[in-house]
């Protein structure tokens, strides 16, 4: 049996080593491996002068770009081309709706104006539904024309004053319109739509909770008054609380508008509110005399001011001016 000489723990065999190490094989290898770095080399120097050659054509202006579009550096991915395409798209579609959209629209989308519907154009166009309006409305006719989107012959002999002019009384004679149109079934449908979405806004009384409101005026003459919010549960009138409505024109919607329309559509209209605030101090409730001579807060609740007036009034005629005695008791 051969000897066989004990490798050292920790040390390989130097005839593996041999084998690994053979100077034949490295002599073989060097040459593919210069070869191989010599190609890689010449890679990463292309993609170097690439990459300078895309700084180069991408940064500079004028004809340098022209060619970097040209040879594809510069231009834009598929998707940035069609998100491009879709945004022009849009802002097409949305210029084109600004043109195409007529000056009642457009007035009725105005910031301030919520409480206005679209009046028909038909409406207007009758002569009948206008009948008494020429002699309110200045440049009556010229306004006219700008509602209905009709160019007036005269238009370019106006100063810019005179067309501010014609503005305002377009917006004026839309106005008076708008407060006879809302009296018609039509009017009153598209008013229907608005205070089902609650356009007119909600009572800010706590106790009619959040109840929906309706427009209306306390004068039909022009610039009298501002337009209010009526709420059909406490039957009291509020300001607008938005800003922009709070200049608005009561005659826009008229005294008459709410009521009818709660007559017309009478499964909205709600039940009274009988919940009434009472001011205590201390858990203790405030005496107050107007309620005890009228009979109690709910009779109070179920009298209008006039009727209230009367009852003072003939409680002034029953009482007599003078004492009445009976004996030594004095009756007044």
């Amino acid at each position: 049996m051969a000897d066989t000489a004990a490798t050292p723990p920790g040390r390989a065999d130097p005839k593996q080593d041999n084998f690994f190490h053979d100077p034949a094989a490295e002599a073989k290898k060097r040459p593919e491996e210069i070869e191989s770095r010599t190609s890689a080399a010449k890679s990463t120097g292309a993609r170097d002068k690439d990459k300078d050659q895309r700084t180069a054509y991408a940064g500079a202006g004028g004809t340098p770009r022209r060619e970097a579009e040209k040879l594809g550096y510069d231009k834009p991915k598929i998707g940035e081309e069609e998100e491009s395409d879709t945004d022009s798209e849009a802002s097409d579609v949305n210029t084109s709706d600004d043109e195409d959209s007529s000056w009642i629209t457009w007035f009725c989308t105005l910031k301030g104006n919520e409480f206005f519907c679209e009046v028909d154009e038909d409406y207007i166009q009758d002569d009948f539904n206008l009948s008494g309006l020429a002699s309110q409305v200045p440049y009556y006719d010229y306004a006219l024309d700008l509602i209905l989107d009709v160019e007036s012959p005269n238009d370019d002999m106006l100063t810019e004053e005179q067309h501010e002019m014609v503005e305002s009384a377009a917006e004026m004679l839309y106005g008076l319109i708008h407060a006879r149109y809302i009296l018609t079934s039509r009017g009153m449908n598209a008013m229907l739509e608005k205070y089902k979405n609650v356009h007119f806004g909600r009572c800010p009384r706590t106790n009619c909770g959040g109840q929906p409101c309706l427009p209306v005026g306390t004068s039909d003459i022009p610039r009298t008054s501002t337009a209010k919010t009526y709420c059909p549960k406490c039957s009291d009138l509020y300001y607008t609380r938005n800003k922009y409505q709070s200049n608005m024109d009561g005659a826009y919607f008229g005294t008459t508008f709410p009521h009818l329309f709660l007559m017309t559509f009478s499964y909205l209209k709600p039940p009274k509110c009988t919940q009434v605030y009472t001011p205590r101090i201390f858990g203790f409730r405030i005496h107050d005399p107007t309620v005890a001579a009228s009979g109690g807060t709910s009779a109070t609740l179920n009298l209008t001011a006039r009727e209230l007036q009367e009852r003072e009034q003939q409680q002034r005629y029953l009482r007599p001016s003078f004492p009445i005695e009976a004996g030594n008791v004095s009756l007044e």
